[in-house]
């Protein structure tokens, strides 16, 4: 710490190790040792990419209000409120009752984003954080391996790429790719190691050769070997689908130079000394990476006839390429630091207004894989502004990322001076012009399955929810009538009065009207509003006759209140799921038989004293039957497509059956196994998407 903060705070460190020391010490990690040994790797891997004692102090109590008895008070009490402020964005939610895991992390990055716009080494700390525990990830169970090393490759490694932080984000990438893909790795690894010797013999000749160049021409430079990282070169094998055999860059040299006009000397050295690869050459000093990486990129044909790629830069340059954001932090302490940093972090800026549009944290997540982490396109407006969009982003992204108000207004788009489509696919250099007019009505809904990038997709819905309410209410009212009928066989009017007002207060939707536009724009899905209004339906299902005989009478699914160890079975004449409203009705001989609340078996019973109150048994996952009714034009493979569906969503089915109409129509019986009506939703939405099927419901016949 004190080589790159000699005058830094040494004292809030020490008093930071000790406290955290003191609050873990009855604590073990999974690996048997003392868990202080993760806060202060933590704190060592800050200090090593040169944070300053603040971040430092934080990264060793980053866990203490988590996992310990002391609370955030105590930290901010003790050592002061930017500390606290950082610890407090590092810290996971409290874990609230009713949520599943995925939207719990989902709720965890989002608080960690809000905290990076206001603070940026809150994302340092959890990237050391989250670096260490991948060093350390081998006691834990496989599974929970691979959820996290999931996690790591999808948010955390690109997170690293997009902060310029490149030596955390190779480490991340290889150790993920270590627990996804065992064999793969292990196998890549291995055929590197025996290369390593051949490989190391050329760079280190070819290094000897422009070093020799290098000093007639009178410039100073340090120059390495820089090894490619096994992650990188499996994903160009995948991406070119070839061998370990044919990837040719895999010599690669850096050269470390004192000053900016000394990188382009250099290139003029080594383009004598070789001859350039034609099309390979990028300028990145020129034209910055987004992530602060800057770097001449050049490849030429080096001794005896093998590529070789040179990277060119400054001493400044090769720090801020490895430390990216957290090489700010050298740099600030007693001077302006970088004039250009605001501008490099507007992609934050931008994330934080557009989630400020999003209820949703696991749609804020799925965007920010979509939006900001995946592969980049650079684009220029006509004024020769760089604009940096997703892969396959189009004009009508450029146009909300220019402004809201002229994607709001465009009518046309020329891309290098020729009028294309609004679903024209962008790329890197192409010159883009927004036609747009005062006149025009706003986007349309067809815009929605065009635009690539979340911020623009919510900023559309945003327009639709304040500039058609009416309609987005009819369309909401339109849906939900559809959902309640494919699923539980009754329509709008069968709710009772007040339902929807109540369960919109419940959702902080604020009225009926709310709730129905929100679904109407496609903030929440009717599946969501269906499942949590637990409505059944009214009549008997009829399994088909090919169905296998009913399972076995099971005490699991369902219990009695308040009585264990009873026996339980359901009724075959209503078939209930997880998430209908059930009843028992005590049988003679037979124990208790769960039936749906609106079965009409037992709602005509006068016979009060034979009512039992149930419940699902949510400790159980038990399968249900439920008969299902598609009808779609009939055509070769329909009944196939149906079948993949099915089996895409983990769902087994029971028996089938297709009849084909007189007027092409075709009609498909089916009996699937679900575990809720939740699942049976999600499923029928999906056998909708079908081609061809125009009509999917629970069979009520």
């Amino acid at each position: 710490m004190l080589r790159h903060f000699p005058h830094g705070d040494t004292e809030l460190v020490r008093r930071a190790y000790e406290y955290a020391a003191e609050a873990h010490k009855a604590q073990r990690r999974a690996s048997g040792g003392a868990y202080i040994e993760h806060p202060a790797n933590t704190a060592y891997l800050l200090a090593q990419l040169g944070m300053d004692p603040v971040a430092i102090a934080a990264g060793l109590l980053h866990d203490v209000p988590e996992d310990t008895g002391f609370s955030l008070d105590d930290v901010r009490q003790n050592f002061g409120e930017e500390v606290a402020r950082l610890v407090d964005g590092v810290t996971k939610l409290s874990r609230f009752s009713g949520v599943g895991a995925e939207e719990q992390q989902a709720e965890n990055i989002r608080k960690m984003f809000l905290a990076m716009a206001e603070d940026l080494r809150v994302v340092v700390i959890k990237l050391c954080d989250r670096l260490h525990n991948m060093r350390t990830l081998h006691p834990l169970p496989p599974e929970k391996q691979q959820r996290i090393a999931k996690q790591t490759l999808e948010i955390y490694a690109p997170l690293a790429h997009r902060l310029g932080i490149w030596q955390v984000k190779w480490e991340l990438e290889d150790l993920a790719f270590k627990y996804l893909e065992p064999a793969g790795y292990k196998e890549l690894a291995e055929s590197l190691a025996t290369r390593r010797a051949e490989r190391e013999k050329r760079i280190k000749d070819s290094m000897e050769a422009l070093s020799k160049e290098l000093s007639k021409a009178g410039i100073r430079a340090e120059l390495s070997g820089r090894a490619k990282h096994i992650y990188s070169i499996w994903r160009k094998m995948q991406r070119k689908a070839v061998d370990l055999d044919e990837i040719y860059d895999l010599l690669a040299i850096r050269v470390v130079v004192d000053e900016v006009p000394d990188c382009y000397a250099t290139l003029g050295v080594i383009h004598t000394l070789w001859p350039p690869i034609p099309g390979q050459f990028d300028d990145y000093i020129a034209v910055p990476k987004p992530n602060f990486y800057q770097s001449l990129h050049t490849a030429v044909m080096g001794p005896g006839g093998v590529p070789l790629e040179i990277q060119v830069r400054t001493r400044k340059m090769h720090e801020v390429s490895e430390m990216g954001i957290a090489a700010h932090y050298r740099y600030k302490e007693g001077s302006k630091g970088d004039p250009q940093y605001e501008q490099k972090l507007a992609w934050v800026r931008a994330l934080m207004e557009w989630q400020r549009e999003v209820v949703d944290a696991q749609e804020f997540v799925e965007g920010l894989k979509l939006d900001v982490f995946q592969d980049q396109v650079f684009v220029f407006t006509p004024k020769g502004e760089v604009k940096e969009l997703p892969a396959g982003a189009t004009p009508i992204d450029f146009a909300y990322r220019i402004h809201t108000d002229v994607g709001h207004r465009c009518i046309g788009a020329k891309v290098n001076g020729r009028l294309v489509s609004l679903d024209h696919r962008l790329h890197s250099g192409d010159i883009v012009e927004i036609l747009t007019s005062k006149s025009a009505r706003g986007p349309s809904r067809d815009w929605m399955s065009m635009v690539k990038t979340a911020s623009a997709r919510e900023k559309i819905r945003q327009w639709f929810k304040r500039q058609e309410r009416d309609e987005n209410i009819a369309h909401g009212r339109e849906l939900l009538d559809k959902e309640l009928k494919r699923v539980a066989q009754r329509s709008l009017a069968d709710l009772p009065e007040g339902a929807l007002d109540e369960l919109a207060k419940e959702t902080n939707l604020h009225d009926e009207e709310t709730l129905l536009a929100s679904l109407g724009y496609g903030a929440v899905t009717p599946a969501q509003i269906v499942s949590k209004l637990g409505v059944t339906d009214d009549t008997a299902f009829a399994i088909p006759e090919s169905a296998p005989p009913a399972p076995p009478p099971a005490k699991g699914g369902v219990r009695v209140k308040g009585v264990t160890d009873l026996l339980i079975q359901f009724g075959n004449c209503c078939n209930p799921v997880p998430g209908d409203q059930i009843v028992g009705y005590i049988t003679r001989g037979r124990g208790v038989t769960g039936h749906r609340a609106d079965c009409t078996n037992v709602k005509g019973s006068k016979e009060s004293e034979r009512f039992v109150e149930v419940e699902w048994d949510d400790r159980n996952v038990r399968m249900y039957p439920v008969a299902i009714r598609m009808t779609a034009w009939d055509r070769d493979g329909l009944l196939r497509d149906v079948a993949n569906v099915i089996a895409e969503n983990d769902v087994n089915m029971l028996s089938v059956s297709a009849v084909a109409n007189p007027d092409r129509t075709a009609t498909i019986n089916a009996t699937l196994q679900v575990t809720s009506v939740q699942q049976l939703s999600r499923v029928l939405a999906k056998l909708e998407a079908v081609r061809d099927v125009f009509e999917v419901s629970r069979d009520g016949r």
